[in-house]
């Protein structure tokens, strides 16, 4: 894998953020050229990507502005476009509109500025909350569109939704090569640890490190998911870009389905704190009650399968945000 990537000039949105960063990083390792777009107070981009600083291009572009994109796409090879607009489902149930709109705008003038510079390869990043609430599990690629979503996300299920079309109606009219992955629930290093924020992986580890008493977990424990450690999903989307790149979904997920209690525990184990008093707040809204991938198309498409299991990945996550918890408020 990777030898696509050699020499060709990539464009990485949101290649400053968490599954960017580590993209990014490993397309430079594949002699790749990588330009980051950044917004000119974006100050976590150039400390996640440290260790690269000298190999990469950052470019100043606000992705709501069509002629910024235009400009960002230009003498561009690549797209792997993972830039979004993404808060944990507290904040979303409060910004319904802003999901929706602020997501719609950005994934519209990317592609159509891929498209104007006439780009080779795009990769468009969906999301596992697209799936109907009463899907039928294992979620399987072709359920997308069968139902209503989970409430407390949807507005941003339906950019990605749109999102997708979009990506299949250009391929059509315009004979692009596209990727579509949907991602479920990465983790790992570089995640965003703001609880005002952040998705329930670097909830749940922040309050284990700070030792909350009591530990507060969302609802009532019982709603199941699949995590995907951040270095396997970037294989995926890799992978994608290389084999199959005709815009058809993939699903990008684990095989180790988990509660949200059992998720909990490990991560207080892991962090020391086993014996934390738990506490379950179902005021507080907990989510689809069961939103696992089947990743077996991925299997044959692409030939993905993760290799990181969920008590590794969260050992190695647990580790960088104790070294790194000044990056956070």
């Amino acid at each position: 894998m990777g030898s696509i990537f050699k020499g060709k000039r990539i464009l990485v949105t949101g290649g400053g953020g968490f599954i960017g960063s580590h993209l990014t990083e490993k397309l430079l390792a594949l002699g790749a050229k990588v330009r980051v777009p950044v917004q000119p107070n974006d100050k976590k981009a150039k400390i996640f990507l440290k260790d690269v600083l000298d190999k990469v291009e950052f470019f100043e572009c606000d992705l709501i502005s069509m002629p910024e994109c235009i400009k960002a796409t230009k003498g561009i090879d690549f797209v792997f476009h993972l830039a979004g607009f993404v808060r944990g489902v507290g904040y979303n149930k409060l910004h319904a509109a802003d999901m929706l709109t602020i997501n719609t705008l950005i994934n519209t003038n990317v592609l159509e500025a891929a498209r104007i510079n006439g780009i080779e390869r795009y990769l468009f990043t969906s999301s596992a909350c697209g799936y109907p609430l009463n899907a039928k599990i294992p979620l399987v690629e072709d359920d997308f569109f069968n139902g209503d979503m989970e409430p407390t996300n949807a507005t941003y299920g339906w950019a990605k939704r749109l999102g997708e079309i979009q990506a299949k109606a250009y391929a059509e009219q315009y004979g692009m090569k596209i990727a579509i992955v949907r991602p479920f629930n990465a983790y790992g290093p570089r995640d965003n640890f703001n609880l005002e924020e952040c998705h329930v992986v670097p909830a749940l580890i922040r309050k284990a490190v700070e030792r909350w008493n009591p530990f507060i977990i969302w609802g009532d424990g019982t709603p199941t998911r699949v995590f995907v450690y951040v270095d396997d999903m970037v294989e995926g989307m890799l992978l994608a870009m290389e084999k199959y790149c005709c815009a058809d979904p993939l699903n990008i997920g684990s095989e180790e389905e988990v509660t949200m209690e059992q998720l909990a525990r490990s991560i207080l184990e892991i962090s020391g704190y086993s014996n934390a008093p738990i506490q379950f707040d179902k005021s507080k809204p907990g989510g689809q009650p069961r939103r696992c991938a089947s990743i077996e198309k991925a299997k044959a498409k692409i030939g993905y399968l993760p290799k990181v299991k969920l008590n590794e990945g969260l050992k190695k996550t647990i580790e960088w945000y104790k070294g790194n918890k000044g990056l956070y408020k």
